[in-house]
């Protein structure tokens, strides 16, 4: 099993920064991307960006050039740095581990942190 933990998210007002952390613990060693996503209401959950255990990075059109997402090996914590925020960012925020090989058996998720962006 691993588990996640998100912290950082909040209120900000349109063009200001958030960074959200996602602690991991448990059987990390199963675990070879990491990854944020989010769901809006009445929409369905989306990538918002991943990270291979090599460093490899993932981003939509929608978040490129405005979030940044990295790790710290150390710490077993992945970050999402949100800057340049718009109202449509606005969502829940969760946090993903998972096994590319094996996605059926190891898939995990945080229990999800709220981002408000005010216009």
């Amino acid at each position: 099993q691993v588990q996640l933990v998100e912290s950082g998210g909040g209120l900000v007002q349109a063009g200001g920064s958030l960074r959200l952390s996602c602690a991991a613990s448990g059987s990390i060693f199963r675990i070879n991307v990491m990854g944020w996503y989010r769901q809006a209401p009445g929409k369905q959950r989306e990538l918002v960006a991943q990270i291979s255990d090599g460093g490899t990075t993932n981003y939509p059109d929608s978040v490129k050039g405005r979030f940044t997402i990295s790790r710290d090996n150390a710490k077993n914590t992945v970050y999402l740095q949100m800057d340049s925020l718009k109202p449509e960012d606005t969502a829940a925020y969760y946090c993903n581990a998972r096994n590319t090989y094996q996605p059926r058996t190891y898939n995990y998720w945080g229990q999800g942190t709220q981002v408000t962006v005010s216009s």
